[in-house]
């Protein structure tokens, strides 16, 4: 039986992890700040990139305390004692002076039954003022940046116009660490013209740099983005479910055990999918991999224990 996870699962999952901490259910209330994005000055941002980090052009402009409160309203019927976490999600969370981001952040740390924070950010978008300010917030509550970097690998990341390179990240990661703060990383499995072995090696690239938690996505393309363009015009392989499931696998083996699994699969919006078409059946993606590690036999981290 693997030790971190209360539902069976062969991988260190978020719902074990935040209910060791708290001892209480806790739900990711997704935000929406109005932000922008650095990557936007010269152009869309990434090629993959619609709306930023998800469509919430339904949102953008709505206060952030009533975004909160209408999902809480519809938890605390089923939960009704559950813990909060305020994720800033949409965009760069970090791009904007100091007291702005005060303002924003405080304003939902204040509310009842909040328990943290989760910031989505970019390596090349906090300051060393961000910095400080972020080591403060630190001290007084359970702080989580989640970085995207998609790929270690160079040249994927001038390809996208991720806009940094990894050398960037990596001081961003040590800069974070050494203040004590929990990153998350965000990678992107089917980029173009990636092979497995890219794409493993950017999970034992993250397992070295001994992040905290990992949300692993599948490449989908998106109407009207750069990406789909490229798409189109020459067609790049889209990878398969069950090759997906069969890199996820293999990321997970390479993991360590305590790093968090916060997500291995995305859930894009039907209307808005070019491809892979198989990513809308989002819990049977998850079922076959739980299946196909249990017909392996194996579970998280059992590489990085055969590389010792």
């Amino acid at each position: 039986m693997f030790p971190y996870t209360l539902d069976n699962k062969r991988y260190h999952t978020l719902n074990y992890y935040y209910q060791t901490l708290f001892q209480h259910k806790v739900f990711k209330v997704s935000l929406n700040a109005n932000f922008s994005c650095p990557n936007f000055k010269n152009g869309n941002g990434c090629i993959f990139c619609l709306h930023g980090s998800n469509d919430y052009d339904t949102s953008k402009n709505k206060d952030l305390i009533k975004q909160f409160n209408e999902v809480k309203n519809v938890l605390k019927h089923k939960w009704p004692d559950g813990y909060y976490i305020g994720y800033f999600q949409a965009n760069t969370n970090t791009y904007a002076p100091v007291s702005i981001l005060k303002e924003k952040f405080e304003t939902i740390l204040n509310l009842d039954n909040v328990v943290g924070l989760s910031i989505a950010t970019r390596s090349d978008a906090i300051t060393d003022e961000c910095y400080e300010y972020l080591e403060e917030l630190n001290k007084k509550t359970f702080l989580t940046v989640e970085l995207g970097l998609q790929s270690s690998k160079e040249e994927t990341l001038k390809l996208i116009k991720r806009g940094h390179d990894v050398k960037n990240f990596v001081e961003s990661i040590k800069e974070l660490k050494k203040r004590n703060i929990k990153v998350v990383v965000h990678i992107i499995n089917g980029l173009p013209y990636e092979t497995k072995e890219d794409m493993i090696n950017t999970a034992k690239f993250l397992n070295d740099l001994e992040i905290d938690g990992i949300k692993i996505h599948m490449l989908h393309i998106l109407k009207g983005t750069e990406l789909e363009t490229m798409y189109h015009k020459q067609p790049f392989p889209i990878l398969t479910k069950q090759e997906y499931i069969d890199i996820v696998i293999e990321q997970l083996e390479h993991l360590n055990p305590n790093i968090v699994i916060h997500r291995i699969t995305g859930d894009p919006n039907i209307e808005d999918l070019v491809a892979p078409t198989w990513l809308v059946k989002k819990f049977c993606v998850l079922n076959d991999i739980d299946k196909e590690m249990v017909k392996r036999n194996v579970f998280q981290g059992d590489k990085v224990k055969d590389s010792n």
